[in-house]
């Protein structure tokens, strides 16, 4: 058997019935591009929740706070180790212990201190948060002008301030604070920067914990150290955020941090964790399960148009048989046998099935690229649709053409040749 000369002849079959070869394809056309599509989609919003999620800061991460109550067992525990009295709170040197000690991704401190100013000769409540610049970075806020303030200006304790974009535009107006001095308990901080609006919630529909980042942007944001040492007598800071470089780093962190903040309190627990990390593994695995269960659904109602195509190739393959009924006869009087006959009907589905799902996938990659720039939301073409695509396109051109190239395998050559007569 010659595979080349099978080949060269299903293309000739088709090629020789344009119009009916299209409209035969035209199932199968639609169908890959609608799977393909419906991978698509659900994969772009598994990946911008995921990129949200992760804009938000708060993946692989851990923050310490002061402790507020200690559970009963651990009261009774206390009597017999330190006093509450005798043990330091949370502050700047466990922040730089933290630092210098673990193995982690981003590490920042935070100090709060609201204020009551005086700015454009009105009396506001402003938020002064110390910290330092690892924050903007794990919170994806962007300079909007200016810089933010470098690691060395909040190691030297200088007095240097970054404006959320929310509060310029309530205090400022349209004058740029860049450069500017601006008096904040007593202190002259000069401005050098100043926060872009809030990327994740524009453009693109998604928004995820609105309030939290409009609270971040209407704050004053100072070097931590600086805050620690002038503006708290006691150095105390709200909380510190630790995150790890990934899901299985993520347990070994807390665990160091745990070990090295008892140590440093002397084995009393005058802090907790607000383990986030652990709450958005839950919801990172619920959200996977629900896109894989909605991607299965899109994927059995899209592959209904594949169906409908394999119906019309069957139907299109059956109307052949008789169209090519002297061919079947010369061939099998020439020496082809029914496995041959049986093969070049087969191939011919298979190409007409595999010609569909590539036309498929390409008008796919088309309508992929107008709804990216459509909707601003990166859209492409997912491997796992396109192999199921393809690998669902030769069932059906296989399933297709199986009982017409059986019936074709078998026709008695003197009567497919005196078919016409």
């Amino acid at each position: 058997m010659h595979y080349g000369d099978a080949l060269g002849s299903s293309i000739q079959s088709i090629l020789s019935h344009k119009l009916r070869s299209f409209l035969t394809l035209l199932g199968i056309i639609i169908g890959v591009m609608a799977v393909v599509t419906m991978f698509s989609s659900v994969y772009a919003i598994q990946a911008l929740i995921q990129k949200n999620m992760e804009g938000l800061g708060w993946n692989n991460s851990l923050i310490i706070t002061p402790a507020m109550t200690q559970p009963e067992q651990d009261r009774r525990l206390m009597q017999f180790r330190r006093t509450p009295q005798s043990v330091a709170g949370l502050n700047y040197e466990d922040y730089i212990a933290i630092r210098d000690n673990t193995r982690y991704r981003s590490i920042y401190g935070m100090l709060e201190l609201p204020s009551l100013e005086k700015i454009n000769n009105k009396d506001i409540q402003v938020r002064i948060r110390a910290t330092n610049p690892q924050f903007f970075i794990t919170k994806s806020y962007a300079i909007g002008r200016g810089r933010y303030f470098s690691d060395y200006e909040e190691q030297n304790s200088l007095p240097v301030a970054v404006l959320g974009h929310l509060f310029v535009q309530e205090h400022f107006g349209g004058v740029d604070p860049v450069g500017r001095v601006i008096t904040l308990s007593s202190h002259r901080f000069r401005v050098v920067g100043v926060l872009a609006g809030d990327a994740l919630s524009e453009g693109n529909g998604m928004n995820f914990n609105s309030w939290e980042q409009d609270e971040d942007l209407r704050a004053v944001y100072i070097p931590l150290r600086y805050g620690a040492q002038y503006l708290s007598p006691t150095k105390i800071v709200n909380y510190i955020y630790v995150q790890a470089h990934s899901e299985l780093d993520y347990e070994l962190l807390k665990t160091e941090v745990r070990q090295l903040m008892l140590a440093r309190h002397n084995m009393y627990p005058n802090f907790s964790f607000q383990d986030i990390g652990a709450v958005l593994f839950k919801i990172n695995e619920e959200i996977d399960n629900y896109m894989r269960k909605w991607n299965i659904t899109l994927s059995a109602i899209a592959s209904i148009s594949l169906i409908v195509g394999g119906i019309g190739l069957f139907s299109t393959l059956l109307i052949s048989i008789q169209e090519r009924m002297l061919e079947i006869g010369v061939r099998k009087s020439i020496g082809a046998t029914e496995k041959d006959i049986f093969f070049y009907f087969i191939l011919e589905a298979l190409t007409l099935a595999l010609i569909g799902a590539f036309l498929g996938i390409a008008f796919a990659w088309l309508a992929l690229s107008a709804m990216s720039r459509a909707i601003k939301v990166p859209l492409y073409l997912p491997y796992e649709g396109v192999t199921l695509g393809i690998l669902f396109s030769c069932l059906i051109g296989f399933v297709s053409g199986l009982y017409p190239a059986l019936k074709a395998s078998r026709i008695d050559p003197i009567q497919a040749i005196y078919y016409a007569e």
